[in-house]
Formats: C-alpha cells, sequence, structure tokens
C-alpha cells in the first residue's frame, strides 16, 4: 500500500485516479480547491482521506510538507484559451500559477522527504498542448510545454536519488475540461474576425470526439504502481504518432 496525494481532485482525471487507487487499496490523500468540494467529496467517498489543496495557496502547500508520501500526482491544472492578440496577460499569468508554479511548489514540498526515504514518484498531467500548439491554445499550450520542460529535468535530477518522475500527456477526453476552455473563447473574439472564429468552429467540432476519461485514470494509477516508469504517456493510443506527423508537415 502506498501513500498518494493527488491534487484538482474534486472532478475529473483527478477525482477518478483518487477513487481507482483508493480501490486498490492505497491510502489517497485528495487534494480540491476548496473546503467545501473536499467535504462534499469526503462525504461521498469515505474511503479517501480529503484536504483543501490549492497549489497556489503558501499556506495549503505548507501543508504537505507534513505528510510521509510515496507517490504525488500533479493534476490540477487551469484552463484558458484564446487569441493571443487580446486575451488579458493577467489571465495567462493565473494559468501559469497554477499549471507551472503551482505544480512546482508541490513538487518542492514532497522532494525533501522522497530524498531522505530514498524513494517516491511524481506524475505530472500534461497534455498533448505541451507538445502542439496552434491558433487559440497558445495561453494554454504555453503552461504545458513548461510542464514538459520541468518534467525532463526533474526526472535527471531526482533519479540519483530514487525518486522518479514522469508524465502523462493526455489528448482530448470528455472531463468537461476540454469544453470550458473551448466555450471560453468566444468572450475573446473579436468581431469580423472570420479565421478566429473559424478556428474556434474547428475547435467546438473536435470536441463531440472526446474519448473516455477512464483510460487515462487507469494509466496514472498504473504508473504510480509501476516498478519503473517511461518518461512519458501519450494517449489515446496513436496520438503520438499524429502530432509528429503534424508538426513535421508545418
Amino acid at each position: 500500500m502506498a501513500n498518494i496525494l493527488i491534487t484538482g481532485a474534486g472532478s475529473g482525471f483527478g477525482k477518478g485516479t483518487a477513487l481507482e487507487l483508493a480501490g486498490r487499496g492505497h491510502a489517497v490523500t485528495a487534494g480540491t480547491i476548496s473546503e467545501d468540494e473536499a467535504s462534499t467529496l469526503a462525504a461521498a467517498h469515505p474511503e479517501l482521506t480529503t484536504m483543501k489543496l490549492d497549489v497556489t495557496d503558501a499556506a495549503d502547500v505548507a501543508k504537505v510538507q507534513e505528510l510521509s508520501l510515496d507517490v504525488l500526482v500533479n493534476n490540477a491544472g487551469r484552463g484558458l484559451m484564446a487569441p493571443l492578440t487580446n486575451v488579458p496577460v493577467d489571465e495567462v499569468r493565473k494559468t501559469f500559477d497554477v499549471n507551472v508554479f503551482g505544480m512546482l511548489s508541490m513538487c518542492q514540498a514532497v522532494i525533501p522527504g522522497m530524498k531522505a526515504q530514498g524513494s517516491g514518484r511524481i506524475i505530472n498531467v500534461s497534455s498533448i498542448a505541451g507538445v502542439l500548439s496552434g491558433a487559440m491554445t497558445a495561453p494554454y499550450a504555453m503552461t504545458k510545454h513548461a510542464v514538459e520542460a520541468l518534467t525532463v529535468s526533474l526526472r535527471e535530477e531526482l533519479a540519483p536519488y530514487g525518486v522518479d518522475v514522469t508524465k502523462i500527456n493526455p489528448g482530448p477526453y470528455l472531463t468537461g475540461f476540454n469544453d470550458a476552455m473551448v466555450d471560453g473563447i468566444e468572450p475573446y473574439l473579436e468581431s469580423g474576425d472570420e479565421p478566429a472564429a473559424a478556428a474556434h468552429q474547428f475547435m467546438k467540432a473536435v470536441m463531440e470526439n472526446q474519448a473516455d476519461p477512464q483510460e487515462i485514470v487507469t494509466a496514472i494509477a498504473d504508473l504510480a504502481e509501476a516498478e519503473e516508469t517511461p518518461l512519458e504517456t501519450f494517449l489515446p493510443e496513436g496520438i503520438k504518432q499524429m502530432l509528429e506527423e503534424v508538426i513535421a508537415s508545418r
């Protein structure tokens, strides 16, 4: 049995993974953005330990230093898609605060304990947006590109101490997260900007064919239990090859 902490566990991949790992017999702490969310989750799923864990709140992150952990799943994320020409920089900064600086803060909170015990694993939830960007996607993709660099560097830095770092790169899965990002583009569209409107409609069409999130839930749980991990796991199957083909065609 492993002691596992999952951020962003109030919904989506985080909640699913928390329940999956608890069902496999692990001691799971589910971190949520608010006290209300933590209370609701605890009432519905007493097999979980819950805590308010806003990864941008220094006091919340400090509490994590007191935990004895075998695995950290950095799942908390903020979505933002919009044209770079007029998206408010403050909104982009908030997205970096959660997706990059929040993730780094969580890593720094658990690394001393993992190094001291000579073992541990950090699983970072990245995205296909970590390796591919296009019209409207940059406010989010920039953060996930940073997650790629963070993960590769930490994996090399921590391997000598017995601490493993890996990442998972999901494509479009039906959790509601992607839909919210795509729907959120509309307020930033300028009247008469036909190319931007066309890109938005294309992205809406992509959202009609999202995959079952259980695939990602199972993959993260398997990574948590694995003896060794690869640097990266791209899902659904075949999506990495598709991304490579798109990049090569540019």
